[in-house]
Formats: structure tokens, sequence, C-alpha cells
């Protein structure tokens, strides 16, 4: 029998990788005492100095002969382990509030598909990233996980210099007004995320990550299937091209979502999706961020992850803490 042939790792998990050793490493000289860890890490930091100064120079030779357009920056900046470089060395070509739009952008579509947005309305000079939630977003029960786990992640990949995310509320609704909204230190965006952990713990102590789901991409519209992001039982549906991912647990009956099947709402167009529980029969709306539609019901709903896919690999963001199914 043949043996399957395995892929390499791609390229971002080689260097992430190199990222942790290194840190290893410097935990490891820190075991020979104080002078150690000190040396070691000068040695780091002359190494990145060196090439931080090459990457300059490179940059500025690009430059002087005409190569440094818009259209190789853009390349630049859309490459993660390049931009990350860059951003290092102070020599991003995009600033704050670029790459801050440019993250909301990346995480609109799953803003979008449950009805809400997010508006950029500023980055003060002490590194305060001014937002105000839209549509459902808007006061939803959901919208403090939206925030903590779709984005805050990006936001803070693409401009890490962020001191505090301050979220105000969108015009005519309840609350304190536009001019008064509530400062949101970026650690307290996880507490809704610590307060629903299912497995009584705290989840939250460390933070979300994204992890990548390679079957999801495989999902055939109107498909329903129970997986696992990174030791995190979740239950992943597709519309048409679009993928949606909750945790697995049913808001009612609190049992994981085995047998759930996906199908349209009565009256409604080709693009709804009710997601059926089979042990106790509840109904979800997908695109409503999983909001119950039973009688009875108000206010439950499945918990929404945040999602996002190109067509060729789709990554879930979930608690690092790994949760066990029931």
């Amino acid at each position: 029998m043949a043996q399957r042939q395995t892929s390499p790792p791609p390229a971002s998990e080689t260097w992430r990788t190199t990222g942790e050793r290194v840190e290893s490493l410097l935990t490891a000289c820190a075991a020979g005492g104080t002078a150690a860890r000190e040396r070691g890490e000068e040695l780091v930091r002359l190494v990145t100095d060196f090439y931080g100064a090459g990457l300059e120079r490179l940059l500025d030779l690009v430059h002087e002969r005409g190569g440094l357009d818009d259209t190789v920056q853009a390349a630049l900046a859309a490459d993660e382990l390049v931009a990350g470089m860059l951003l290092v060395h102070g020599l991003h070509p995009y600033g704050v509030a670029d790459r801050v739009e440019g993250a909301l952008e990346s995480v609109r579509p799953y803003l979008g598909s449950h009805g809400g947005d997010v508006e950029l309305l500023g980055v003060t000079d002490d590194g305060a990233v001014r937002l105000r939630l839209l549509g459902t977003c808007d006061g939803c029960p959901s919208s403090s996980a939206t925030l903590a786990l779709a984005v805050r992640g990006a936001v803070e990949s693409a401009a890490p210099e962020i001191t505090t995310i301050e979220v105000e509320p969108a015009a005519g609704s309840a609350g304190t007004t536009p001019a008064q909204g509530p400062l949101v230190p970026v650690d307290s965006l996880y507490s809704r995320l610590r307060e629903a952990d299912p497995s009584g713990g705290n989840a939250g102590d460390a933070s979300a990550v994204w992890e990548p789901v390679a079957a999801l991409v495989a999902l055939g519209s109107g498909e329903v299937e129970r997986l696992s992001a990174g030791g995190f039982p979740l239950v992943a549906c597709r519309i048409g091209p679009e993928l949606f991912a909750f945790h697995d647990r049913c808001a009612r009956c609190e049992r994981p979502m085995e047998g759930a099947t996906l199908a349209r709402r009565a009256g409604g167009g080709p693009d709804d999706g009710v997601l059926r529980c089979s042990a106790c029969h509840a109904h979800y709306d997908v695109r409503r961020a999983g909001a119950c539609l039973d009688a009875g019901a108000e206010g439950a709903h499945l918990d929404p992850l945040p999602l996002l896919a190109d067509g060729a690999s789709a990554s879930v963001a979930v608690p690092s803490a790994p949760v066990a199914a029931r």
C-alpha cells in the first residue's frame, strides 16, 4: 500500500516555530544567571539590528531605482512574514490607521454575514483605536465576543503598537453618547469569553488564537460538520459560498450538536439557513449570530466563532485554553 505523501509545513509555520525557539533559548540562558540572559538578549538585538539595517538599505536601493511602487508596497504589506519584519524595524509602508482599516476590512465579511459592521473613527496619538459597531453588532448578545475574537485579533496583528480600543455606540443607540464612549482596555475584551467558558474554568486566561481548519474548505453548501480547532469543539456549516462556525453546544439542551441539520427557514430565501439540534429540536438562525427561533427561547443563541476563509484555507478564532467536548 502506497504511503501518503506529506507536504512540508508552510513557511509561516516555520518562522513562527523559529521565533518560539529563540524565546525558549533566551529563557534557557536565564538559568545561567542574569549576565547570561543579558548576553543572550544583546546577541539577538545585535543580529536583529544588523539585518534590519540591511533590509532598510535594500528598500532604499529599490526605491532609488523606481521599483518601490504602490503595487510592490502592497505586495510587501500583504506578506505576513515580510510585513512582520517591516513592523519590527519601523519600515512598514503603511501607517497605523491604514493598517487598522485593512485589518477591519479583513473581518468585515464575518461581521456582514451576521448583519453587522464596524467603523474606524480614528487612531489617537497615544495608540488608542476608536471604533463604532454598526448593525446587529451594536448591542447584540454576541457583540463582546465579536470584538474579543474577530476585531481584536485582526487589529492587534496589523498594528501591535496600539494600546487600547475605544468602542462607541452607534448614533441613536442606548448608552453613552459617542463623545463619551467607554474606554475598553485591550485585555478586558476577553471578559465575556471567560464568563461563557463551558468547562467552568477560565478559558480566557491565555487569550484566543486563530486555528487553521482545513476541512472547512471542502464543506459543501447545506452541509454541517462537527470539528475541533485547537482542542475547541465547533460545529460548522456552509450556505452557498459562505462558511459559519459556532461553539458545538446547543443553547437549550446544552448538548453537542451531533446530527445537526441545516435547512431553509419556512418562507425564507435561498440564502436563509436554520441549524436544527437533533437532540432537543431547537432551531437557530445561522446568519443572525445563531439566535434561537423557537417560541419562549428569546435571548438564547449559539456562540458564534469568527471565521476567515479565502477559498484555499480557513481559520477559526477559538479560546487558546482547550475545552473538552461533553
